[in-house]
């Protein structure tokens, strides 16, 4: 295995919120590149009816996602659950106990890897 951790959050935009949802989608995407150089990826899509959200989010290993994790509770949770609401999480790759424990709190499920490659 490659130690990544990685993830797809979908998230409801909630009516009236597309435009909050922008700025907030574009401050969170310059801080993750600028300050996280083990977050691999970081990629937001809306649908057509701009009404839900996915966000595909990988990581170099455990340590990174934890960073990103304190990262967003410290300076972006608050806002984002003003404009977001929480869908599914599914995880993947090989995340700590930690990870899977802090991400337990969006509820989170963990999908282990059975088979399959990584480049």
């Amino acid at each position: 295995m490659t130690g990544h951790v990685y993830w797809i959050f979908q998230l409801e935009i909630k009516p009236g919120e597309y435009e909050n949802f922008e700025k907030l989608m574009t401050e969170m995407v310059d801080a993750t590149k600028a300050d996280e150089p083990d977050a691999l990826n970081y990629e937001w899509s809306v649908s057509e009816d701009k009404k839900t959200c996915h966000i595909l989010e990988r990581f170099k290993d455990s340590d990174a996602a934890l960073i990103h994790m304190g990262n967003f509770g410290s300076k972006f949770a608050g806002r984002f659950m003003e404009v977001l609401t929480p869908k599914l999480m599914t995880v993947y790759g090989d995340p700590s106990d930690n990870v899977l424990k802090g991400l337990s709190r969006l509820g989170a499920v963990h999908m282990p890897a059975v088979g399959g490659f990584s480049r």
